[in-house]
């Protein structure tokens, strides 16, 4: 199953060295292949690597599009999506 969403980094710092690695974390217990770009852009990292996260520079404020393919791919992205909501646990 695909699924699609959108988010806004919220967290001061955007995605930074320790953001990017938690938001690699949460990707990599999910089965799922996860994709993240800029929203309007058809550029996407995978979201379970941390150079590819980091180069795309997202700071506060920036939108961002989510894509997830496989048998868990709702959960994948209910949990990223928890994880941007929570500001990453760092407020």
């Amino acid at each position: 199953m695909e699924v699609e969403r959108k988010v806004t980094v919220s967290n001061k710092y955007g995605l930074h060295a320790r953001a990017s690695t938690a938001l690699v974390k949460m990707a990599s217990q999910f089965d799922s292949e996860v994709l993240l770009g800029r929203d309007g852009s058809d550029e996407l990292v995978d979201a379970k690597s941390i150079l590819g996260i980091m180069s795309m520079g997202a700071e506060c404020g920036s939108n961002l599009y989510l894509k997830a393919d496989g048998d868990d791919a709702t959960a994948a992205l209910d949990a990223i999506i928890s994880l941007f909501d929570r500001k990453f646990d760092e407020e």
